[in-house]
């Protein structure tokens, strides 16, 4: 039994280092921002597979995006992020945003 906890605890090490090694590549390549949940922690992961669920609901999992231009993903995007969510108490992604960043001007 304790064999299978480190071992297990050893590939986790080693799958989450290569997740973080390939975001921080494609981060680099694209300069888009890629956060990875942290294993220790799994509160995250249940509000980005919520999101990836809303998500599919646009674009079902294989669909070719390379045929959606940027106006398409902008509207799925402003959809998303106007849609009111249990987690964040019925209020939306975009009034959550908008609190936390401070006005400027």
């Amino acid at each position: 039994m304790r064999a299978g906890y480190f071992f297990f605890n050893a590939l986790n090490r080693a799958v989450t280092a290569a997740l973080t090694s390939c975001s921080d590549g494609f981060a680099v390549a694209t300069d888009v921002a890629v956060y990875v949940c942290d294993p220790k922690s799994p509160w995250p992961r249940g509000t980005n597979e919520n999101t990836n669920g809303l998500l599919r609901q646009y674009l079902p999992d294989g669909t070719d995006l390379s045929v959606y231009t940027q106006r398409a993903f902008d509207r799925i995007a402003r959809e998303l992020n106007t849609r009111p969510r249990k987690t964040l108490g019925f209020r939306t992604p975009a009034v959550i945003l908008a609190e936390g960043v401070a006005p400027t001007g």
